[in-house]
């Protein structure tokens, strides 16, 4: 066998591998579609099967009508839009000034938000409770927005920061040197060439949001207030309903949004993820 047959070869395990792999993870996707068309409410079986044996559409129904899913699906859409745009409203100045100027205590500034930014969401509940108690944002959507904002606004400055360390100077020189303005180096020059790595953290941030359950569980104490994560659980912790078809059916629904998001944004994504961390 040649040197190129080889390769070849060797190219095709690697591939084979691969799409290996990629099946095996839509199992769980596989699955969950499999519960959300089937008739009975029986999560396992000894006879399993990707084909459901009483097919049935009526646990979608049950999803757009029967439940108060698309309450829930408001309340997280309203939560992550503000959150994601009060994260980057003030996470992108903040990196840009962080990674172009010097001054007394940046390095300290820096050091100390990674410092709070790596403790467990779980250490800061109890204070974040008696907080907000007094202020009368428990049960509000404003509270919530804090807690995520306070988290995601430091998370968006650190990777923001990561690329902007890696844009060189002498772009914006050269832009100083033609007759451009401070705001139009920013705006025309900088940003556009961030573009990846700001998808990345607008998803990242997305993502966060949508699938966060412990804030949203304790802080949030009424149904009609409840985001995805905490309505979904409601649908098997509590007797309203019980029934794993709906609540497969409500998981695979809540994550479309998500994944239109995402293929809309793929392009950005290798990019952004690999060099937000190439400087600090």
């Amino acid at each position: 066998m040649t040197r190129r047959s080889l390769e070849r070869v060797k190219l095709a395990v690697v591939n084979l591998f691969f799409i290996l792999l990629c099946f095996a993870v839509l199992i769980p996707i596989l699955y969950a579609l499999s519960v959300s068309l089937n008739a009975d409410n029986s999560l396992l079986s000894a006879n399993f099967s990707f084909l459901p044996k009483h097919f049935t559409l009526r646990n979608y129904r049950a999803v757009f009508v029967d439940e108060p899913i698309m309450l829930w699906l408001k309340n997280s859409l309203i939560l992550a839009v503000i959150t994601l745009l009060v994260s980057l409203g003030t996470g992108i100045p903040a990196a840009y000034i962080f990674s172009r100027k010097r001054f007394a205590g940046r390095r300290l500034i820096l050091n100390a938000l990674v410092l709070l930014y790596a403790f467990p969401s779980l250490l800061s509940m109890m204070a974040l409770y008696k907080l907000l108690t007094p202020m009368g944002l428990i049960n509000t959507r404003l509270g919530l927005i804090i807690v995520y904002t306070g988290t995601m606004a430091v998370f968006a400055l650190w990777n923001m920061k990561g690329y902007f360390d890696t844009i060189p100077l002498e772009i914006e020189e050269a832009a100083k040197v033609d007759g451009a303005s401070p705001v139009q180096i920013v705006t025309r020059i900088v940003l556009p060439l961030a573009r990846p790595t700001i998808a990345v953290t607008a998803m990242m941030i997305l993502i966060y949001v949508w699938n966060e359950y412990i804030f949203a569980i304790n802080f949030m104490t009424g149904s009609d207030t409840y985001t995805l994560a905490a309505g979904l659980n409601s649908l098997q912790a509590t007797e309203m309903s019980g029934s794993w078809p709906v609540f497969s059916a409500a998981s695979l629904v809540v994550s479309f949004p998500i994944l239109i998001i995402f293929f809309a944004l793929q392009k950005n994504m290798t990019t952004g993820l690999t060099s937000g961390g190439v400087k600090g």
